[in-house]
């Protein structure tokens, strides 16, 4: 086993844009600044999520040093196929590296991240990339819909310039039905929740953070951050108050902004912890699910910053326009027409254009170095044949060459907006657009590009990448986001 150090090199989150104010739940009045949650569009979900928390993680990284994707969810798109895979595969990474999907709990992340320092650990020339993502459903005008939000979270592991290092763990296990779903239910489903909160939640986090103590001599005023999962923002406030914890080092859980997004909520929370920290800062990190892990991290180097910090994602919140709009980005309206139906992409189209669709390759010509989008095997520039080399895309910015608005694509925000984009490489690519408002569009406006899904035809979810502009003042305004 290597002697070097070993832990967080880099770290990002992601809260989509869609907000839906609470008050909206329960049919109350809305008003500006009020509660909110935040939830998943309708063209995102934990695939999507994942990329993005990821791109902001690696922004300037190398990608070819990564040699493995660890993905945690409750909330996987496909229940018999490697998200993990497809995740890679959307980020252009390697083929030969190790892809995991932890599934089956609230706290599969701090599985996966335990898993994959102990892999870096084992083996010191190893960089894992850990993504946690949740878009949990629950039914509509139901009192736990009020706490639960969507977010996802990265972590790159390894022994190059590390941010933290992962100490001590420990892990209370507990077999209760608090919060569940089973096989084919489609909401979650909870118990009363005094007892869910008693019994479940404050029990089993108390009993995990006294044993950590315990195991390793600390207190709980040895840490100057404590990032704690829990079911609602009075819960940890309790729990926090029961262990220890000194006034002011509780991590804001971000309730009435985010919402509890269930196996990211933690992986969020310490993303923002990480980003507020200090050299020689310790943290610690209660995960909640079926018992509780807690993990104890120390700052080592405060230097690093992802491309985009939590607070940037929290500025930029756009409030839905109804709660109609949020049942039917969700497929919960009973008198819509169900998108899924149709035939769908057939499987061979999708191996065969993988590489354009979900990595977002183009292709640059050798001779000349014209860019290339989709791949073709004639440069229309020079007329050489066959003699490209592949230029990833997705990282790229641009900027829009024209744009329409499409009202028959099926869309619970119509109008669906289409356009012409050139990217900085020169390749012009024809995408959707994504969080934007209609009545700001210019040609020649910044975009940047984000992976998405564009329609759930076949019943599985097909995805292609869209642009979103980096211009704020022509993203969504607050009374609706378009897309």
């Amino acid at each position: 086993m290597s002697d070097q150090l070993v832990g967080i090199v880099a770290y990002g989150g992601y809260v989509p844009a869609t907000r839906l104010p609470l008050a909206m739940i329960h049919g109350g009045r809305v008003k500006e600044g009020g509660a909110e949650k935040a939830v998943a569009g309708f063209d995102e979900d934990a695939i999507t999520m994942a990329v993005s928390a990821a791109t902001n993680c690696l922004h300037e990284f190398d990608r070819t040093t990564i040699d493995g994707v660890y993905f945690a969810t409750t909330t996987s798109p496909f229940r018999e196929k490697l998200a993990a895979a497809f995740i890679a595969k959307a980020l252009d990474l390697r083929s030969n590296i190790n892809t995991i999907d932890f599934t089956g709990s609230l706290r599969a992340g701090a599985g996966a991240l335990l898993a994959a320092t102990h892999a870096v650990q084992a083996n010191a020339d190893k960089q894992i990339l850990v993504v946690v993502a949740d878009s949990r459903l629950a039914a509509p005008h139901s009192p736990i819909e009020m706490n639960m939000g969507d977010a996802a979270a990265a972590f790159l592991i390894g022994t190059d310039g590390v941010v933290a290092v992962i100490g001590s763990s420990f892990s209370h296990a507990d077999e209760i039905y608090d919060v569940w779903r089973a096989e084919h239910d489609e909401y979650l489903r909870s118990w009363e929740d005094r007892f869910n909160v008693m019994h479940g939640y404050t029990g089993n986090i108390l009993a995990a953070c006294l044993g950590l103590f315990e195991k390793t001599g600390a207190n709980a005023r040895d840490f100057h951050s404590a990032v704690v999962s829990g079911p609602d923002a009075r819960s940890v406030s309790a729990v926090a108050k029961k262990v220890g914890f000194p006034v002011g080092s509780l991590q804001d859980a971000f309730f009435g902004r985010v919402g509890n997004c269930g196996a990211a909520f933690a992986p969020l929370l310490l993303v923002a912890a990480l980003e507020a920290a200090k050299t020689g800062d310790r943290l610690l990190a209660a995960f909640y699910g079926d018992g509780a892990e807690v993990l104890s991290l120390e700052v080592v180097n405060s230097s690093f910053r992802a491309h985009h910090s939590i607070d940037w994602y929290l500025a930029r919140g756009k409030a839905l326009r109804s709660y109609d709009s949020y049942l039917k980005s969700r497929h919960l309206d009973a008198g819509e027409h169900d998108r899924r139906g149709g035939e769908g992409v057939p499987a061979t189209i999708h191996y065969r254009e993988k590489d354009s669709d979900i990595s977002f390759l183009g292709q640059r010509c050798t001779q000349c170095g014209t860019v290339h989008f989709p791949a073709c095997r004639v440069c229309y520039s020079c007329f050489t044949k066959d003699q490209f080399e592949a230029v990833r895309l997705s990282d790229k910015t641009g900027k829009v060459m024209s744009y329409s608005f499409d009202y028959f694509f099926p869309s619970p925000e119509p109008p669906v907006i289409v356009g012409m984009c050139e990217v900085d490489n020169g390749a012009r690519v024809y995408v959707q657009m994504t969080e934007a408002a209609t009545d700001s569009l210019r040609c020649d406006l910044p975009v940047e590009f984000v992976f998405r899904k564009i329609h759930e035809a076949g019943n599985k979810p097909n995805y292609f990448w869209k642009s979103r502009p980096l211009d704020s003042s022509s993203q969504a305004t607050k009374e609706g986001v378009v897309t």
